[in-house]
């Protein structure tokens, strides 16, 4: 008999959060959610908390609408929310909003919150907001999240997970975000992990950044992980997780049973194949072993941000000196775990350091309230004494040290964000977002849907006909003449 791995999908998640730069539509999600469902996966990951800015600025989607319309097509497997303690991801949120942030989760659908803590120091604020999740009933996941520095050995991660096992979750994860880890250290770190975890089953998550991690996986799946987080292509490989047709194969030459619908999630790839060739995104593939991700350990899901925002601001042609920069603040900042915030808090120094020309001529806030404390104790204590003295001398960190971190009850944030009357779900948009952009959001409409499967000419023409922008359309393929209008419709071929 063959032991059984079971597999969360991750596409609807991290796959497009670090191959399109969250860029994945609703209407792209929708006409495979049944398909997923039906697929035999443990959860299937749709959201995270950086998508809900995403979904408001640039998309122009209602992110609450998405878990929704998802929450009805997937009935049977658990929609899975990636969270820190933070509703915005880098500020540190109030408890009174983060309990109306959970409970409009657990409203709208989502049954499973994978919660880490950015330094997993879980003695700062993850034991209120454990508490809130459990109060919703929904699934507690927690992540450790990996890393290498002198600190971060086997025993560092078997007591992390002892921690994290005394709050009684259902699962925890291993979570690699830079995609660091190699075979030789897995075979150490997830016996460790499993010891330190107990009768907890462990989840195992990375990014494959190095080219290392379906490797990695193929030697944590006998070791005795209970599940692994997989994509499906063109939404694997790359800076994304390892494929779920590799890895279901590799499973199976390890005598392990996935139980899962390839050809369902055939179909699903082929989907999304047919929405990257059309719309032009990248398409996850193998990549080749990169050294230099070891010195900069910039995760997969930051990596393509950075990308996309280097282009925007026209200074893509700068992106080596801002990576190497990117290593030398890491170790300024006494070697960060580089995950959501703290990654994109170092990144984005590194981008000013190399702007201004001058290092640390220019400290962002958010470095500031990492020196503050605002992100646990320990984030703050392994910077350097000099970078750390340099920052806190500076006049925006006493005033933001007078400031303090406020706890305001919920009242008081209804009275800042449009008082009383305003609803939940749009108080936690208020907070993420000014008002113009989500009029704009609004004012955008429904989200269109992406059928995929048909022919492509015949469904431009429906998309062209459909409401009332067009009295008449004409298309010329070599020979062939096609005339529409709305009072009657004409083909000639000649």
């Amino acid at each position: 008999m063959t032991d059984p791995i079971r597999f969360v999908d991750t596409t609807l998640r991290d796959g497009h959060h670090s191959l399109w730069a969250m860029g994945m539509r609703t209407g792209m999600m929708l006409p495979v959610a049944e398909t997923l469902d039906a697929a035999g996966f443990k959860a299937i990951e749709v959201f995270g908390a950086g998508h809900f800015r995403k979904c408001i600025k640039e998309l122009r989607e209602d992110p609450w609408e998405r878990m929704r319309a998802m929450s009805t097509r997937v009935t049977r497997t658990p929609l899975a929310f990636m969270m820190l303690p933070s509703v915005s991801v880098f500020d540190v949120t109030p408890y009174s909003l983060m309990k109306v942030y959970l409970e409009q989760l657990a409203a709208h659908g989502i049954g499973r919150i994978q919660v880490i803590d950015p330094s997993n120091d879980f003695s700062h604020r993850l034991p209120r907001l454990i508490e809130m999740i459990k109060r919703q009933g929904m699934q507690l996941v927690i992540g450790l999240v990996y890393s290498l520095s002198p600190r971060h050995t086997d025993t560092y991660y078997q007591d992390k997970a002892r921690e994290a096992a005394a709050f009684a979750p259902d699962a925890l994860f291993i979570k690699d975000p830079a995609g660091l880890l190699t075979p030789d250290r897995t075979r150490t770190l997830v016996p460790a992990v499993l010891k330190g975890a107990g009768d907890v089953p462990v989840e195992f998550h990375g990014h494959c950044t190095t080219g290392l991690m379906p490797a990695c996986y193929a030697e944590a799946m006998p070791l005795g992980v209970e599940a692994v987080h997989t994509a499906i292509p063109p939404l694997a490989d790359g800076s994304s997780q390892p494929s779920v047709f590799n890895t279901v194969s590799n499973a199976s030459q390890l005598g392990m049973d996935a139980s899962l619908d390839l050809q369902r999630l055939k179909q699903v790839s082929h989907h999304f194949e047919e929405i990257a060739d059309a719309e032009t995104l990248p398409k996850g593939a193998p990549v080749q072993y990169d050294v230099a991700q070891y010195v900069h350990h910039v995760p997969g899901g930051v990596i393509s941000h950075l990308h996309h925002q280097l282009k925007q601001i026209g200074l893509f042609e700068r992106l080596d000196a801002v990576l190497d920069e990117i290593g030398r603040v890491r170790k300024d900042m006494g070697y960060p775990i580089m995950v959501t915030p703290l990654s994109q808090f170092v990144c984005s120094q590194a981008t000013l350091n190399v702007i201004s020309g001058e290092r640390y001529k220019q400290v962002s806030d958010e470095i500031i309230s990492v020196a503050l404390g605002h992100w646990g104790r320990e984030a703050a204590e392994n910077i350097s004494p000099d970078l750390r003295d340099r920052i806190l001398a500076m006049p925006r960190a006493r005033k933001l040290a007078e400031a303090g971190r406020e706890e305001p009850d919920i009242g008081a944030i209804r009275d800042r964000l449009g008082g009383a009357s305003v609803p939940d779900p749009e108080l936690i948009l208020r907070y993420i977002a000014p008002r113009t952009e989500i009029d704009a959001m609004y004012a955008a409409g429904p989200a269109r849907v992406y059928q995929t499967g048909g022919n492509l000419i015949v469904r431009l023409l429906e998309e062209l006909a459909a409401g009332d922008r067009f009295d008449r359309i004409a298309l010329d393929v070599g020979d062939g003449h096609l005339r529409l209008s709305r009072s009657r419709t004409e083909r000639t071929i000649s």
